[in-house]
């Protein structure tokens, strides 16, 4: 192998960028969705989410994400891995969604991020929003109707 060698396995490219998410599903089929207020997709809905934090174990990341965003508190042990998107944006870091569902909880939603989230709300699952922001909800349809499935969201074409 010569050092010019720039296959994926050796370019020096940045370390993905781990999401969590969670897909709070209650047994008559409602989904807890937030309105973001931040520049990206400000006033598009998302699952509560956010980065998994450096050697955190991604369920523990869901379950403290959902906590800070909602007030809700879950078992990460409660928490099934559902769906995995890979995000390719242009030049910005490739990100892993990890979709986590959830049907065990405690609590009741409450806006604890008003800085970075308009409105917290349930939706039917069978009638989200048109204004989803289009990765995570690749992963939230994926967690509902293709559960352990993977998607690549945003790559060019082949």
């Amino acid at each position: 192998m010569s050092t010019s060698d720039t296959s994926p396995a050796t370019a020096s490219a940045p370390l993905p960028i781990v999401d969590v998410h969670v897909v709070l599903r209650t047994p008559d089929g409602k989904i807890l969705l937030s309105q973001r207020g931040g520049p990206y997709g400000y006033g598009q809905w998302h699952a509560p989410s956010g980065k998994l934090d450096p050697g955190e174990k991604p369920a523990h990341g869901a379950a403290r994400e959902l906590a800070e965003e909602t007030g809700i508190t879950t078992d990460p042990a409660r928490l099934r891995l559902a769906y995995t998107v890979l995000h390719h944006q242009d030049s910005a870091p490739l990100r892993l969604g990890l979709f986590y569902l959830a049907t065990a909880w405690q609590g009741e939603p409450v806006n604890r991020e008003p800085e970075k989230c308009l409105d917290l709300r349930w939706f039917a699952e069978d009638d989200l929003p048109d204004d989803l922001i289009p990765y995570p909800a690749a992963g939230i349809r994926g967690a509902l109707t293709d559960p352990g499935g993977l998607a690549y969201h945003g790559w060019p074409a082949a």
